[in-house]
């Protein structure tokens, strides 16, 4: 058989032991909240600089389109220049200049 020590502590009565349970369960809760808590900050700061490198990324990808669509244009005037072909300016003088001549006549 299981002799008692002398060192154990008196048996406690329910109401004892229900707000040492509660208490220990309260300490748990407080530390998982804390956890959490810090989870979702940086959960949250991830997040923001998620969105920050987005929308980043986006606005260099439309400058470059700029700057894209700005060279090709000045690569097709380019090249109409050198083909010798008339410009929308070019008939727009060309129509004005008719309009003035048969005025004229």
């Amino acid at each position: 058989m299981l002799q008692k020590s002398d060192n154990t502590p008196p048996p406690q009565d329910d109401k004892e032991l229900l707000y040492k349970a509660l208490g220990v369960m309260l300490l748990i809760k407080d530390k998982f909240s804390d956890e959490f808590n810090d989870i979702f900050q940086k959960a949250n700061a991830s997040k923001e600089e998620i969105l920050k490198t987005v929308d980043e990324v986006q606005d260099k990808a439309q400058q470059e389109k700029s700057d894209i669509e700005d060279k090709l244009k000045e690569k097709i005037k380019a090249v109409v220049s050198e083909m010798g072909l008339a410009t929308k300016e070019d008939i727009e003088e060309l129509k004005e200049l008719i309009k003035s001549q048969q005025k004229k006549s």
